[in-house]
């Protein structure tokens, strides 16, 4: 979920997020399906670098094996009947909402997420009715990012910090990853994202909360590969 992960730890504190084992699963099975479309839809660990640390942390939570090679069959029997496309709409609270989904079967996704935006008190709405107030930038993550790095890479190109992700235009990319490379910084992830340009203002953890359990509904369907929402919540001490 691009633009918002900053806000999961009042999810922590309200309780709100599942530990069970079986949810943990269901995370790294979605890690794992996103790291195979990042990588040009390749489900070959051995050429596709994503997938293979994705694998490695599945693994890692003890996966069984079985389980990952059935999320990498299924995914070659779909993907020559995938499609990608948005689904635009409104969340609680007025909140703007672009869902990325790739799919063999265009009207379950689309009934799926209209249910989910109805139990929510949202509504889809047409093309391009609401994509129009996101801006695609991409963000560029490090282990850690020291104030003297900052400096460097804003000389770089970097347009803004969220802690140790720095935020690129599409277009400056090339060269900005160039310039790091000579910096002799390791960049952690790299990934083209949807970014509020006039997100609405939350008024309590509560709203805040509520838009959080609509996004972890949405993106446990295996067939949305993202979900960009536009709020800001200012906390306060």
């Amino acid at each position: 979920m691009s633009g918002h992960s900053k806000w999961s730890n009042i999810k922590d504190r309200k309780g709100a997020q599942d530990k069970k084992r079986s949810a943990v699963f269901t995370k790294i099975a979605k890690n794992i399906l996103i790291a195979i479309r990042l990588g040009g839809n390749n489900s070959n660990p051995e050429t596709n670098a994503q997938l293979k640390t994705a694998i490695e942390k599945a693994r890692a939570v003890n996966m069984p094996k079985e389980n990952i090679d059935r999320l990498l069959n299924r995914f070659e029997e779909r993907k020559a009947n995938l499609i990608n496309f948005n689904l635009e709409g409104y969340g609680p609270f007025g909140v703007p909402m672009v869902i990325e989904v790739e799919t063999d079967n265009k009207n379950r996704v689309l009934g799926e997420v209209k249910l989910i935006f109805r139990n929510y008190e949202g509504g889809l709405g047409e093309s391009n009715s609401v994509l129009f107030q996101f801006k695609r930038i991409v963000e560029v993550e490090f282990e850690s990012i020291s104030e003297e790095n900052e400096l460097d890479l804003i000389d770089a190109g970097a347009q803004d910090f969220e802690n140790n992700i720095a935020l690129v235009e599409v277009g400056d990319l090339s060269s900005f990853t160039e310039k790091v490379k000579n910096l002799g910084l390791e960049i952690v992830r790299s990934e083209s994202v949807l970014r509020s340009i006039n997100p609405v203002m939350l008024s309590n953890e509560d709203e805040v909360s509520k838009i959080m359990d609509m996004v972890e509904e949405l993106e446990e369907n295996d067939d949305v590969i993202n979900v960009s929402v536009g709020f800001d919540y200012v906390q306060k001490n």
